[in-house]
């Protein structure tokens, strides 16, 4: 299984002009068969102001230029997030499209962030854990904060997650907890972990980069920097069965109620 995580900066430009490039970058990695993008790209995690003014429907054109790109390349497409506009409120949302263009799974972020944030004020949580099927197995998927909550990452190995997909905006400044969570949510669930993180700033906040493959014992198989770039590792999935296994922490885990 061929995955690349794209770390796209972020930039000050219209919706449009954001997709427009995440399309092409997309492109550039059709060889993929699972590419990640991150979290809040169309129009920055820490623009609060864009949110109601960008959101809109999973049935409208942005989602809809993903799924024609899918289908066009043959690959899965976990478009980052976008802000979804339902008749519930405005969500934090990323959708998992197959290599057909059909949306596979929506998630909506469950954990909103709050400190030093407008998130928890302005949107919605999620309330629903979702592992999704894949060609190469059940992937589970998160966003950012939702690192910071093993019970989620738990969750999802118990509905069958052999992978984690997660799509972030994580800030430069606890850019050490990043890379920590990242290895320990792979390591202690024995289970590959992908991630998406944007770079650049937003409203005079710097992102972390860093995105990163780690396998299920928490090595790092690939690792960005700060800048915008791709990375591509081949990851086997039956390494997960290999690895728990041999190590039969999973199995010997007790229900303390």
């Amino acid at each position: 299984m061929k995955i690349t995580s794209i770390q796209m900066e972020r930039r000050d430009m219209p919706k449009a002009e954001a997709t427009a490039h995440a399309l092409a970058l997309v492109d550039q990695a059709s060889s993929s068969d699972l590419i990640l993008l991150p979290e809040m790209w169309p129009c920055g995690f820490f623009r609060f102001d864009r949110y109601p003014v960008d959101a809109e429907p999973i049935d409208g054109p942005f989602v809809q230029a993903f799924r024609e790109k899918a289908a066009s390349i043959q690959c899965h497409i976990l478009m980052g997030s976008f802000v979804e506009r339902n008749p519930q409120g405005l969500f934090n949302t990323s959708l998992l499209i197959d290599a057909q263009g059909g949306v596979t799974a929506v998630y909506r972020k469950i954990h909103l962030f709050g400190y030093q944030s407008s998130e928890r004020d302005l949107l919605t949580r999620g309330t629903e854990v979702v592992v999704a099927d894949t060609p190469w197995g059940k992937a589970g998927l998160a966003t950012c904060y939702d690192l910071r909550f093993p019970e989620q990452f738990r969750k999802m190995v118990d509905l069958g997650a052999v992978f984690f997909l997660v799509v972030s905006a994580w800030p430069a400044v606890r850019l050490d907890p990043w890379i920590l969570f990242n290895r320990v949510r792979a390591m202690e669930n024995q289970a590959f972990l992908i991630s998406s993180n944007c770079s650049g700033s937003d409203a005079g906040s710097p992102y972390a980069g860093h995105s990163m493959v780690v396998d299920p014992s928490g090595n790092i198989l690939a690792e960005a920097r700060e800048k915008e770039c791709m990375i591509t590792a081949e990851i086997d999935i039956d390494q997960v069965a290999s690895v728990r296994n041999a190590f039969s922490a999973l199995h010997d885990r007790v229900d303390l109620g």
